[in-house]
């Protein structure tokens, strides 16, 4: 069934026709570098048949909708459960009925868009045919404008698999098209196409297409690699996670076996850090893609598949429990405290402000914590008191860093935080002060009499306290000129001024014991 081309992607049909002269030059150009594309079989008489969600787009709207969904309503999984009772379809129209899947900014896989821009050229009928609820299916084939029509699921059909087969058998007839398609799911549909295309399969569906349709073409495709899963579970990130060394440092306690038990925490919340990781991206998708650097993400830039991702955040989880229970079951109680916190942040927190900066100092504030409940040994109040207080200073800097790069962009307020551009000079003021509000402490820390007791010159300490003051000034200097990337962490853990003032922080206590 094919209708008559609508204006707008937002009132969504079943199939429409689409002003083909509209296709943006910027993806035309990048598809065309591919030279696979020669050795299909390109017959201008027989309509050509392409899916959407992991064949023309390397993502999944579905699990986009459903997380961007959750990330802006939490509550709105009861929704999900009674929509998806009625069925796949009526999910969908739930997600995606009132949203904007953001077509413009969407990643696209450039050696389908060069299929079909030959196809297109040769004056060959295209369609797009997808499993993904109208309203986005719509939206992306006006975004590309190549499209001859599409069909989508509506509020009443889901499209997908034997229902797909059929619709396209009704309108082009039995094996008078090309289908290319990805997943399982279109093994019904390659079965009544004429020549079966595949890209994005696995070895399993490959094995299925081939015995079904041994003149089956399949795509090369870049599979996710292991630097792409070294980036999203944010490996660079785990640095950070030495924190839990510190009370063992602090005390003093240099044996094997606490050694040992602070590098199974450390390892511990290294899982469920990069668990958290993904769930993030996985709700600031559409976000991120609109970021100038957290648009390279893998998942943004749909280097890993996204039920990929789904599935890695329980098995790093269940990696962290146990490795957290071997310690303790204190110490798992900190871990799961942790996660629940860092999701609250996800999906809610961040975007209150101040609050936000409070929860990512308490974030890392826990990983000392942890530490210290790993060891089975006090945390210093001193300790804790420093920590909050520096790292509210990099927090405030690292929000600082963001609205500064979108007033250099003349962008407007960010919409996924409660900051205002307007804000830039006072978190820089409040990061100083945070910042340095942490040198005042350190100074009464090594000043008081308990210190004595863990340092043969205790006065030498104070000479930490120039050093960080120099640290602290040095990072919001060059955040004021634009020399800092988003997180001040990373920065100071890549910054060799950075890491020479660490060290020399670390020689002053080290002289300090002697």
């Amino acid at each position: 069934m094919i209708s008559k081309a609508k204006n707008s992607p937002q009132q969504g049909t079943s199939a429409a026709i689409i002003d083909a002269n509209r296709r943006p030059d910027r993806r035309r150009d990048n598809a065309t570098e591919y030279a696979s594309v020669n050795d299909l079989n390109m017959d201008v008489s027989v309509p050509l048949v392409v899916d959407l969600d992991g064949t023309l787009l390397r993502s999944d709207l579905l699990i986009e909708a459903a997380f961007r969904r959750l990330g802006s309503d939490p509550a709105a999984v009861f929704g999900m459960m009674r929509a998806l009772k009625t069925g796949k379809a009526a999910l969908k129209h739930f997600l995606c009925d009132d949203a904007d899947c953001g077509a413009e900014t969407l990643p696209y896989d450039d050696a389908v868009l060069a299929i079909l821009y030959k196809a297109r050229d040769s004056g060959r009928p295209i369609y797009l045919a997808s499993a993904s609820h109208e309203r986005f299916v719509n939206a992306i084939a006006v975004h590309l404008g190549i499209f001859d029509g599409v069909f989508a699921t509506t509020p009443s059909l889901n499209l997908s698999g034997a229902a797909k087969a059929q619709c396209l058998v009704d309108n082009f007839g039995l094996g008078k098209f090309d289908y290319i398609g990805n997943d399982g799911a279109d093994l019904p549909v390659w079965k009544v196409a004429r020549q079966p295309i595949a890209i994005r399969t696995s070895r399993s569906v490959t094995a299925k297409l081939r015995d079904m349709a041994p003149n089956a073409q399949i795509l090369d495709h870049e599979r996710p690699s292991l630097t792409s899963w070294k980036k999203q579970l944010r490996v660079h990130q785990y640095a950070k996670n030495a924190l839990v060394f510190l009370p063992m440092l602090a005390a003093h306690m240099f044996d094997v076996v606490s050694l040992l038990t602070a590098t199974l925490a450390a390892l511990s919340f290294c899982f469920a850090a990069s668990a958290c990781y993904i769930l993030n991206d996985l709700v600031d998708l559409a976000d991120d893609r609109g970021h100038r650097s957290k648009k390279d993400r893998p998942l943004a830039k749909g280097d890993i598949p996204l039920i990929h991702a789904v599935i890695a955040v329980p098995i790093l989880l269940a990696l962290a429990a146990l490795v957290s229970l071997s310690i303790s079951p204190a110490f798992a109680g900190v871990l799961a405290g942790y996660f629940l916190l860092t999701t609250f942040y996800t999906f809610h927190l961040k975007r209150i402000l101040l609050v936000d900066v409070l929860a990512l100092a308490g974030l890392y504030t826990i990983r000392m914590f942890g530490g210290a409940v790993a060891l089975g040994i006090g945390l210093s109040t001193w300790l804790m008191v420093f920590s909050l207080s520096i790292f509210v200073s990099l927090a405030l800097m690292k929000r600082f860093v963001e609205i500064a790069a979108r007033i250099d962009s003349q962008l407007p307020s960010p919409a996924n935080r409660d900051y205002e551009n307007a804000d830039l000079t006072m978190l820089a003021a409040l990061s100083a002060a945070a910042g340095f509000n942490a040198v005042t402490v350190l100074a009464l820390y090594v000043s008081g009499f308990s210190v004595s007791v863990l340092y043969t010159r205790p006065e030498l300490l104070l000479l930490a306290c120039p050093i960080l003051t120099y640290w602290i000034g040095r990072a919001l200097i060059l955040a004021q000129r634009r020399q800092m990337q988003d997180d001040p962490v990373v920065f100071a853990i890549k910054d060799p001024m950075s890491r020479l003032s660490g060290l020399a922080i670390l020689a002053v206590f080290v002289a300090a014991s002697w």
